[in-house]
């Protein structure tokens, strides 16, 4: 921008005013009883989701209970010595339909995952599952049956143009 620059652009007032109606708007339908119940919701769904997985990945941040609040922090630190890092584990989620969660936040090496109040408990079956089934790819790496770098975690995602090429050069460049 040289002399016509104005700074950087980091202030409200060169901010999108736009997010203000929205959040008031939300708070406003929801009322103080409707506040309450959603956070009820999603404290329990976080913890639905800490208590399936707890034995599979360590939980950080628990309480004195063994409860988390609205997140629960899964921490893939130690996969690492096998070569599987958490951010493996993030796109392998989004081959079985999810987003990847919040990742390396607030802990390097952990996924920050949370179930809103919008989640039915098929849904978060449904991840739960996965995140099992990712589980288990990990296990077959940790056990040498699978080379790290050969396993579906380290490969993805599987986007429909990676699968395509991968079908292509084994058909033809043999």
């Amino acid at each position: 921008g040289g002399s016509q620059s104005l700074g950087t652009v980091a202030a409200a007032p060169w901010g999108s005013s736009s997010i203000l109606p929205i959040s008031w708007s939300y708070i406003a339908m929801m009322g103080p009883g409707g506040l309450r119940r959603a956070s009820q919701i999603a404290i329990l769904n976080a913890n639905y989701v800490a208590t399936r997985l707890k034995d599979h990945y360590p939980v950080l941040y628990t309480g004195k209970n063994g409860r988390v609040a609205h997140e629960c922090i899964l921490d893939l630190r130690h996969f690492k010595r096998f070569g599987v890092e958490a951010e493996d584990v993030a796109k392998r989620l989004m081959d079985f339909g999810f987003h990847a969660p919040t990742l390396s936040f607030p802990v390097v090496g952990t996924l920050m995952i949370e179930p809103t109040e919008s989640e039915g408990k098929a849904e978060l079956d449904r991840f739960c599952e996965a995140m099992l089934a990712i589980r288990a790819e990990i296990a077959a790496v940790e056990d040498g049956q699978l080379a790290a770098k050969d396993s579906p975690l380290h490969h993805a995602p599987h986007t429909a143009a990676a699968v395509t090429a991968d079908v292509w050069d084994r058909a033809y460049t043999r």
